[in-house]
């Protein structure tokens, strides 16, 4: 750990990928650059899932902020990658939350509390077959929110997209696989 934190010094993360150290590194990179892996923003050594979640985080962050919250987890991303089991209940996690947890509060700030109390009394997404009932439910807050020309609901559906849905599409489609 001493190591790794002595190899992040002066390293700030910019967006996007790059071709070298010298050319900068977002979060993954200077995961694989920390691990002492080859140059990319796929490290071997870190869970896919959580990899793709960070990759498009570190892109919607300013530098600050980007520096501020990700670097300083560098270190505990060093062998997260987990068995293809694991790696699935990683993203279903991560759909669950992105409808269940992340979702809702936009919806609140929206003033339509409803929707945000269907969206969390959703039964734990964990299978396609939840996800097409979460479906429904979403589809509905979607018309009310648009109903209600709510510019917060589009704000948060816009917000809501960005890092999970990158991550989770990947779970969720290899679950589809799995299932066929």
């Amino acid at each position: 750990m001493e190591l790794a934190l002595q190899k992040l010094e002066g390293i700030e993360l910019q967006q996007g990928s790059h071709s070298s150290p010298e050319k900068g590194m977002c979060v993954m990179e200077a995961v694989a650059f920390v691990a002492g892996e080859p140059f990319s923003d796929h490290p071997s050594c870190s869970s896919p899932i959580i990899a793709s979640f960070l990759r498009s985080w570190n892109d919607t962050l300013n530098t600050a902020d980007r520096n501020r919250l990700l670097k300083p987890l560098i270190p505990f991303l060093i062998g997260t990658v987990a068995s293809d089991a694991i790696e699935l209940k990683r993203g279903w996690m991560l759909i669950d939350w992105l409808i269940r947890g992340f979702t809702p509060p936009w919806f609140r700030l929206a003033k339509l509390n409803e929707v945000a109390a269907a969206l969390e009394a959703v039964t734990e997404v964990d299978s396609i077959e939840r996800v097409e009932a979460a479906m429904r439910v979403i589809t509905v807050a979607k018309q009310q929110a648009a109903a209600a020309g709510a510019a917060a609901g589009a704000a948060a559906w816009a917000a809501a997209g960005a890092a999970a849905w990158a991550a989770a599409g990947d779970a969720a489609w290899d679950a589809a696989w799995a299932a066929a």
